[in-house]
């Protein structure tokens, strides 16, 4: 006999994306243990893992902001109905026993990003465009409601970085502390190892790098978010040997034509998709994320279980991982991150003895600790965990 019931809430079940993945895992875990599981989502995607249930409760074809409102409203319905034993939300929803934030407060992600587009006009625009968007107001709406409400009192908050709890104890001061703890996201760093330096030759054989070349790489979807355009101008401060590879994003005419307007296109490398992301590290000297703005990103856990010196700007979660000497204070400083770059690119290789990437034992992560928050919920509901 199933041991409770359990729901979890997300717009999207699927293996694509980060949060999504996370999701999945999570409830096929807990289907794992015998709990029956259902899946309140907008849309399902592919087979459902082993004993979870999909609950596709739609998304009309309307705009994001009415399509998150729908979802909201639907999910709430359906907790009022069912009275599941235990609820846990992964995204704007508001009913729930433990809810994962997997990213930040809307506003300190406005304040933050503001700087990715440029200045002058191009900013006010940007900031204009968000005071207008029904989106931004909706999303502003559902965290009110998810942190602010009376309702909302006695949930367990869950931060993917120690970071993220900060933005959100200072966007939301009448939250509890108590109540929010963090569990960070472990990707599956045993797909990431050093290459054989036969094995990294031969990558960048393929690729016409000369022994004498420098590559710095990088990776991610949103590239102005991501500090490409201050990657291109630290590179320009670079000596010649020294290269950019990207990997990842969509559409990058826009970064291209800035390499070109700098005078160092022939230096930068967009992959685009690339499926052996460990050879992608493995190929490069430096991996560099100057990041306005990220939770905690995975590709620099990635880069450092390669081996590679790693270098991340102070508004990234999993910054706690690397070295304080490889910290950009400011994703916009482009003479600071080719400083940064340059004594990263002269510290010894793996070869001769670069410590590999063990995770920290004080960092809570992965799945463990959700399963445990579950069984103790359980416990004082008086169900059998």
């Amino acid at each position: 006999m199933p041991k409770a019931r359990i729901a979890l809430t997300m717009p999207r079940l699927g293996l694509y994306g980060g949060a999504e993945g996370f999701g999945w895992r999570l409830a096929e875990a807990l289907a794992a243990q015998g709990h029956s599981v259902d899946f309140l989502c907008g849309r399902a995607e592919g087979t459902p893992p082993a004993g979870v249930t999909p609950v596709v409760l739609g998304r009309p074809p309307l705009g994001r902001a009415l399509k998150n409102l729908w979802y909201a409203w639907a999910v709430d319905r359906r907790l009022e109905r069912e009275g599941y034993d235990v609820v846990i939300g992964l995204g704007r929803t508001w009913r729930q026993d433990i809810l994962r934030v997997g990213g930040g407060p809307q506003t300190v992600f406005n304040r933050l990003t503001e700087a990715a587009y440029g200045d002058g006009l191009a900013r006010s625009f940007k900031r204009l465009r968000r005071a207008l968007s029904p989106s931004s107001a909706v999303i502003s709406w559902l965290e009110a409601r998810q942190f602010d409400a009376p309702e909302s009192r006695n949930q367990q908050v869950v931060c993917v970085s120690d970071l993220v709890r900060d933005w959100l104890l200072e966007a939301h001061p009448a939250l509890d502390p108590a109540r929010v703890s963090v569990v960070y996201n472990r990707p599956d760093l045993t797909r990431f190892a050093p290459l054989a330096p036969e094995r990294r030759a031969e990558l960048r054989a393929g690729q016409g790098l000369a022994d004498s070349d420098v590559v710095v790489c990088t990776a991610g979807t949103n590239f102005a978010l991501k500090g490409v355009g201050t990657l291109i101008r630290a590179l320009t401060l670079l000596p010649p040997n020294f290269r950019l590879a990207v990997a990842g994003g969509r559409g990058p005419e826009r970064w291209l034509a800035c390499a070109r307007e700098l005078g160092v296109a022939n230096r930068v490398r967009f992959a685009g998709k690339v499926s052996d992301m460990q050879g992608f590290y493995g190929a490069a000297d430096v991996f560099a994320l100057p990041t306005y703005y990220d939770a905690c990103s995975n590709a620099v856990l990635e880069a450092l279980a390669c081996g590679l010196p790693s270098i991340s700007s102070s508004r990234n979660g999993s910054a706690v991982f690397v070295p304080p000497r490889h910290i950009l204070a400011d994703p916009a400083d482009a003479e600071g991150l080719a400083r940064l770059i340059q004594d990263a690119a002269a510290e010894p290789t793996h070869a001769a003895g670069r410590p590999t990437f063990v995770w920290p034992e004080d960092r809570p992560c992965g799945l463990a600790p959700y399963l445990d928050m579950v069984r103790d919920l359980l416990t004082q509901k008086g169900i059998r965990p």
